[in-house]
């Protein structure tokens, strides 16, 4: 056993910074790059192809199941970097977003572009926000926020398929009827989460910056 001499001191092993070329990342990057794919396929035939909104499907439960993943690595293995604190936030909004606008083309309802411009605002609102004027400030992630991420994903992906196709199987008609309502009903929780959640963050964000600022008097 090696003895350490009373009074001295090891230093402490300096930390590798991660580099940006890890696993975490390239999910995070073909999440991105997957964007445009899946809207082209959400889009084809004006969204009237049942098997075109099928693959969009596929991509878009492939990019919800990766974010998991690769978040969940970063933190394991230690390989959070910058890059991939930017690169997530945007991936998810662009694929989210890409979504909510190409529903809203295909549905083509006053409600519908209303729930994505609303949703879409606020969402990237808070994601530039974050990531420029809250250096300083450290926002934890409130559970309003992580059920409406649970919300949006589940009705964009159920609305992602053609469950109300005219040339489905008879089988599948009423089926995909119950499934199309209890994916609005996802959207209107969804929907409501973003709106208290967004709320919720500015609320947080204004009384941090206010404690910041009254110490900051105070210390002077």
């Amino acid at each position: 056993m090696n003895s350490i001499n009373e009074g001295t001191t090891t230093p402490a092993p300096a930390t590798e910074k991660p580099s940006n070329w890890n696993l975490p990342n390239a999910l995070t990057t073909l999440r991105i790059a997957s964007v445009p794919f899946y809207g082209w396929a959400l889009l084809v035939d004006g969204g009237d192809s049942a098997t075109w909104r099928t693959v969009a499907w596929a991509i878009f439960v492939a990019a919800m199941i990766t974010d998991k993943v690769d978040g969940d690595i970063a933190r394991k293995r230690n390989l959070v970097t910058n890059f991939g604190k930017i690169a997530d936030p945007i991936a998810d909004k662009a694929i989210t977003g890409m979504a909510f606008v190409g529903l809203a083309i295909i549905m083509n309802t006053w409600w519908m572009w209303t729930i994505t411009i609303v949703v879409l605002v606020r969402e990237w609102a808070v994601t530039l926000l974050r990531l420029s004027v809250l250096k300083a400030v450290v926002i934890a992630a409130a559970q309003s926020g992580k059920w409406k991420t649970m919300a949006q994903a589940l009705a964009l992906g159920f609305l992602t398929l053609p469950l109300l196709d005219d040339n489905l199987a008879d089988w599948l008609e009423v089926p995909g009827e119950v499934t199309y309502v209890v994916a609005l009903g996802f959207l209107a929780i969804a929907f409501g989460l973003t709106i208290w959640s967004g709320y919720e963050f500015f609320r947080d964000v204004w009384k941090q910056r206010h404690a910041i600022r009254k110490k900051a008097a105070a210390a002077s």
